[in-house]
């Protein structure tokens, strides 16, 4: 990677002055001295003269007591006149009761009309002195911690130093990431390389009459590099980048979100041209008025400061807002239109060229052997996100090095590949009945997608526990396949249905096994019905039912307005496709009853069966051979 030009020295950075002493700070201790004043003082009142118990007896039959006040088993009282107590004069005095019950004590007060009172036990003076100071200390204490935040915070509202700064990212802050270091993605890098020319070059485009897009929102699936094309952004752009999380702009209290909005443009303003970079912008700007929450609450007070910075009576040219979402959909109306987010660029799973590319780039540190192949490996991975491949390459060098190799070989690829789709093997022993019943299961599977036109060829059978499957079938793609039509949906539902009406046949029976497959087929058979306009009952409409609220996760019974008979049709029509699939897979293993039961055997046998043990078994693919992906059923 190239270095970066340093540029010319810089001047030394001036040291800050001194901060000023608050008035709170002669304030606090001030009141505190005068509170510990105030408590010695009282501490240094003279204790009440005592009497024994048996004296106290004396005083109450001689009728010179006028009242007592009883704290638990202590007790002070008042002389009717002055008495001599051990040289103190006075009227009052203290005892303390026995532990023991008197219970001619409270009758002999009656006789002598003695005024009684009866209170909590009193504190210990320990006690007394800590519910002295402590309110107070805590009262100041707070207050310090108070003005301390106030004054980081610039003067600003009290908690406002809670919320989270932003992130500028400087020239020598770690590795630099340039849009070559980014692989696949040419559309979205041209898109963001011609914001970058912009803020190096506005006069060129301004000659035509050209602004500058105001936002530019990165929408994609997770995992597909959206973070990493920012990062790119500010490795390529000779200005300023402030990097933000959407979601450090929601804070406890109401009006700070709002107010880190304005700081973090402030910021950006002073600092034009610049770059915003708000990642999981969806924290933030969700729709408003969905009724889940109040109108003036401390989101829509954010979102409200952020559209204005965006698009209001004060907007910059010179700075570009970058958001990143994988949640479009939920994204408020007024933060999508054009003067905001001008442009959307979408960051999509990489195909197979784009792929390649991003397996060449992570594994060109890491050393390979000669039996790998990474165009095969990403012909092998539609579907994959350029975090899975990175995930896969890291995993095939972990497997490498447990096994103590010099060098990552496909192996260890294979592995590596197990291990995410399939999950890692499980320590499960399954008994003889169990293991027959899943090498049925996944025989059915098997034979019905090798003998099912449209249908993808087989790539390997295992009844190897892994993950939270006892067995898989996997199948691969002919190639980046972005639709698919009805055929092969029918012929996709009657694979998952292939290892149900296998132990059907073979064993008179089903099991718990099938619930996965059962509940991929139902959900491609709904789709297929209400979605897909593959029926002609139901017809070419598309209905909302099960789809995914942007709140909620499911869409509430009362939002719907499909009709309980139209919601009834929907709901035969997918089970008469789940019908019609389990009698086509049932026909294709009663036809290749023979190949089941040797394809049983051997997976007894070996457990796990390759393309090439599958062609020996069963004989060679029907038509031309199709090379891809691994899908998993189970």
């Amino acid at each position: 990677m190239p270095e970066l030009d340093a540029g010319p020295p810089k001047a030394p950075t001036p040291v800050p002055p001194a901060p000023k002493m608050s008035w709170s700070w002669w304030v606090a201790p001030l009141a505190l001295a005068v509170l510990m004043g105030w408590s010695m003082l009282r501490m240094r009142t003279p204790p009440l003269p005592t009497v024994s118990y048996t004296q106290l007896y004396g005083f109450v039959e001689q009728g010179k007591v006028a009242s007592l006040t009883l704290s638990g088993q202590h007790v002070t009282g008042k002389f009717k006149q002055d008495e001599d107590i051990r040289g103190q004069k006075g009227r009052a005095f203290q005892t303390e009761l026995p532990q023991q019950d008197d219970h001619d004590l409270l009758p002999l007060l009656r006789t002598q009309h003695v005024d009684v009172d009866v209170e909590g036990d009193r504190p210990s003076m320990l006690a007394q002195v800590a519910l002295t100071f402590l309110p107070w200390i805590l009262i100041l204490g707070a207050w310090l911690w108070v003005s301390k935040r106030m004054q980081k915070a610039g003067g600003a509202l009290p908690f406002a130093g809670m919320a989270a700064r932003s992130r500028l990212v400087e020239r020598h802050d770690g590795p630099r990431v340039r849009f070559e270091d980014v692989a696949g993605l040419k559309s979205a890098k041209q898109d963001l390389r011609e914001v970058v020319d912009f803020l190096r070059e506005p006069g060129r485009f301004r000659r035509l009459g050209g602004k500058l897009p105001r936002g530019v929102l990165l929408v994609g699936p997770p995992g597909t590099g959206k973070t990493l094309l920012a990062r790119a952004v500010a490795g390529e752009a000779d200005v300023p980048f402030f990097y933000v999380n959407g979601s450090e702009f929601i804070q406890l209290f109401v009006g700070i979100g709002a107010q880190r909005v304005r700081e973090l443009f402030d910021e950006a303003k002073k600092a034009a041209p610049s770059i915003v970079f708000i990642d999981e912008i969806d924290a933030v700007g969700r729709s408003r008025g969905t009724g889940l929450g109040g109108g003036n609450d401390e989101r829509e007070q954010t979102l409200n400061q952020l559209l204005s910075e965006l698009d209001g009576f004060t907007r910059n040219d010179l700075t570009v807002v970058l958001a990143a979402t994988n949640r479009p959909d939920v994204l408020d109306a007024a933060l999508l239109r054009p003067g905001r987010f001008d442009r959307r660029v979408v960051v999509d799973r990489p195909e197979n060229a784009a792929r390649d590319a991003i397996l060449r780039l992570y594994t060109k540190d890491k050393p390979l052997a000669p039996d790998v192949a990474l165009d095969e490996l990403a012909a092998s991975t539609p579907g994959f996100s350029g975090a899975d491949l990175a995930n896969l390459c890291n995993e095939a060098a972990l497997t490498a090095t447990r096994r103590g190799a010099d060098a990552i070989d496909a192996a260890d690829f294979a592995s590596a590949m197990d291990k995410i789709v399939l999950g890692d093997p499980r320590e499960t022993l399954l008994d003889p009945d169990e293991r027959r019943r899943v090498a049925v299961h996944e025989s059915g599977h098997a034979i019905v997608a090798r003998f099912t036109a449209q249908a993808e060829p087989l790539r390997r059978v295992s009844i190897l526990p892994r993950g939270f499957s006892l067995g898989a079938t996997q199948q691969t793609e002919p190639a980046d396949r972005h639709i698919a039509t009805q055929p092969q949906l029918e012929a996709k539902l009657a694979v998952l249905m292939g290892g149900y009406a296998a132990e059907s046949l073979l064993l008179a029976s089903v099991s718990s096994g099938s619930e996965s497959d059962l509940r991929s087929a139902t959900d491609l058979a709904f789709k297929m019905v209400a979605h897909y306009g593959m029926s002609k009952r139901v017809g070419p409409v598309f209905h909302e039912q099960r789809l995914e609220h942007p709140f909620l996760g499911e869409r509430l019974a009362t939002e719907t307005a499909m009709s309980d008979a139209t919601s009834s049709t929907i709901e035969d029509e997918a089970r008469r496709a789940l019908i019609e699939a389990l009698e086509a897979a049932t026909r294709t293993i009663d036809q290749h009853r023979d190949a089941l039961n040797l394809l049983v055997l051997a997976l007894l046998d070996h457990e796990t069966m390759e393309k090439s043990a599958l062609d020996t078994v069963l004989g060679e693919e029907p038509g031309p051979q199709r090379e891809g992906t691994a899908e998993q059923l189970h």
